[in-house]
């Protein structure tokens, strides 16, 4: 009875212990990781507030499609500059990586190629061995992985060595990988074989969550799409943008030679900037992950709203994000990098584009919100929605309208384009030489809020 009586109070007071977790029987709510902002490399905090959005001049186009209008953003991070050539070959390259390894990893299964013996078995599925996987990837492998001939879910070797030198590849299937990747020999120029950027595909899931919010009868999947992006720039867009013109040097250099590695990346489609901003996501939270931090908030194209609201820099009614309303400072140099005095585009000291941090940024520390180049933001272009678009966070994304909203202006545009009020479009799947793009990241809470940070 006495051995009885002491399990039976042991088991009380673990019971006892177990609910309270020393808060005392007190309604604490649940605490989780301790959350510290932090701005992302390359950004500046925009904070939010109200401004007049549109057209507070003439509109000597008389596209009438900017009427005023008093909109309220919230806070996010922004892009200092445009995304660079240097940054969007990070994103190129580890694409073109993870696809090497990817069909490096799938040979070594076709062909039980396993690690440890110096050849392209180093490079297998991390799930091909067993021993070395944690209770959830065996979960995985058993119950979603090793009954299916597709290879989406299982883990890629990201710590084995590429290696590019022909002289150095291991076996003949790492060689036959590799030769997959180029365009065939008989393709080749000056004796130059080439990537096929053809196979440098993005694929990335996206869930439409206003769509999800407005038909909750449906299930989540209904909501979710599978994306496929070719992403490497079209750097044709230097010839066939401009009939009669010799832009060849362009075209072969401005992407891939270090000497434009500053400059901002153009022949980038809408879809193609959009798979970047996945990209960026994954890779700064799969980085975080790998620390016990929590992930990051997504990055994006910014809104309409936002990318006016962040090129005003605070300045409301201003003609340019320096004020205006001339394109010159009071010493007679030109404020951006556009096609000034009818067509003199020297005139401004450049021809093309210019390095991404050029000019003098404008009051919320951003280069480049007129001219260089036109960049897209997330909106469908509709002549009409300011007329009908909310008054707070204002977003028309109309994923059935392929016009997408640029802004900005460009090094080949006139003055009227480097309006901060100006719209313009371009297609989802068109690229151009004188379109870019820059990202926005929301900000973790509300308090930041331009009236606040000025009283």
């Amino acid at each position: 009875m006495n051995m009885k009586k002491l399990v039976l109070l042991i088991t009380v007071a673990a019971f006892i212990t177990g609910c309270n977790s020393g808060d005392r029987g007190q309604l604490v709510g649940v605490k989780g990781k301790r959350w510290h902002p932090e701005k992302p490399y390359g950004m500046t905090l925009v904070p939010g507030g109200a401004f007049i959005m549109g057209k507070s001049d003439d509109d000597l186009a008389g596209v009438n499609d900017a009427p005023t209008k008093t909109v309220t953003v919230r806070a996010f991070y922004m892009d200092e500059t445009e995304i660079t050539n240097s940054e969007y070959r990070q994103f190129v390259e580890w694409v073109r990586d993870s696809t090497i390894r990817r069909k490096l990893a799938i040979i070594a299964d076709d062909y039980g190629l396993t690690p440890g013996n110096g050849d392209t078995g180093e490079y297998a599925f991390l799930d091909a061995d067993p021993d070395n996987m944690n209770v959830y990837e065996k979960y995985m492998y058993d119950n979603y992985y090793s009954f299916s001939v597709d290879y989406e879910g299982r883990k890629i070797n990201k710590n084995a060595k590429l290696i590019f030198k022909t002289d150095d590849y291991p076996d003949e299937y790492y060689a036959e990988v590799m030769d997959s990747m180029y365009l065939p020999i008989e393709e080749s120029y000056n004796g130059v074989r080439t990537w096929n950027v053809k196979q440098f595909k993005f694929r990335y899931t996206n869930m439409d969550i206003e769509a999800a919010a407005k038909n909750k009868n449906l299930k989540r999947s209904d909501f979710i799409t599978q994306e496929d992006v070719e992403i490497y720039p079209d750097t044709t867009v230097w010839i066939r943008d401009f009939a009669y013109s010799y832009n060849e040097p362009m075209h072969n250099d401005y992407f891939w030679h270090e000497a434009y590695g500053d400059y901002p990346v153009v022949g980038v489609s809408w879809k193609q900037a959009n798979a970047f901003c996945q990209w960026r996501t994954l890779y700064h939270s799969g980085y975080r992950k790998s620390k016990g931090k929590h992930p990051v908030n997504k990055y994006r194209l910014p809104s309409e709203a936002e990318w006016e609201y962040a090129a005003r820099g605070g300045l409301q009614g201003a003609t340019f994000p320096w004020g205006g309303p001339y394109a010159k400072n009071d010493r007679g140099c030109f404020m951006a990098n556009f096609k000034p005095l009818r067509g003199d585009y020297a005139a401004d000291q450049a021809l093309y584009t210019v390095e991404a941090k050029s000019y003098d940024p404008n009051d919320f520390n951003l280069y480049n919100m007129a001219g260089n180049v036109s960049e897209w933001v997330n909106a469908s272009y509709d002549p009409n929605s300011y007329e009908y678009f909310s008054t707070i966070n204002p977003s028309v994304n109309d994923k059935e309208n392929n016009r997408k909203v640029v802004r900005g202006g460009s090094w080949k545009d006139v003055a009227y384009f480097l309006q901060v009020s100006t719209r313009d479009y371009e297609y989802a799947d068109s690229a151009r030489s004188y379109i870019g793009f820059r990202t926005v990241q929301d900000y973790m809470g509300t308090e930041i809020t331009k009236n606040a940070a000025t009283n």
